[in-house]
């Protein structure tokens, strides 16, 4: 079933043949003042099933100064309406915002993530999983972070995790 996606405008038109997943509500810094919003849900797809239809001379991109190590952060969004995009030229694996989704993408919320940074006057009230820098690092890497290691926000406020 094909899944079909747009901005606020409507300039920009996609299409995805399945979504894989994960669909994770991300709280990081970035991901929130991207979306002006407490977290922003993103669905993950393989660049093989995506195809952009329509907009792609309306995406404008922001590069976000390095935090700590490589890749750098990329924001894709609509220069007429400003909705958040996906990468136009996506890798392998890339996560959509939700948001985006004219049809049901199939699938549900599994997870919150970068939970250390949920701001202050929200509050995740739902039974997903809450991961935070650590867990993630260790889910996904099969890593553990040192004692004391600190997360370095987008304006450089450091926060130990």
């Amino acid at each position: 079933m094909t899944i079909t996606g747009s901005c606020l405008c409507g300039s920009y038109t996609f299409e995805v043949d399945e979504v894989v997943g994960p669909f994770e509500v991300c709280h990081c810094n970035r991901c929130r003042k991207k979306s002006g919003a407490a977290g922003l849900p993103m669905v993950g797809v393989l660049a093989r099933d995506y195809r952009v239809l329509s907009g792609l001379d309306a995406v404008t991109t922001y590069e976000a100064p390095l935090l700590g190590k490589p890749p750098p952060y990329h924001s894709f969004f609509c220069k007429t309406c400003g909705s958040p995009l996906p990468p136009p030229d996506p890798d392998d694996w890339f996560e959509i915002p939700a948001g985006l989704f004219d049809d049901d993408p199939g699938v549900r919320p599994d997870k919150h993530i970068f939970v250390e940074l949920v701001p202050a006057w929200d509050e995740i009230t739902d039974d997903l999983p809450q991961l935070g820098l650590r867990d993630l690092v260790r889910g996904r890497r099969s890593e553990e972070l040192p004692e004391g290691h600190e997360m370095v926000t987008h304006h450089g406020t450091r926060i130990k995790v």
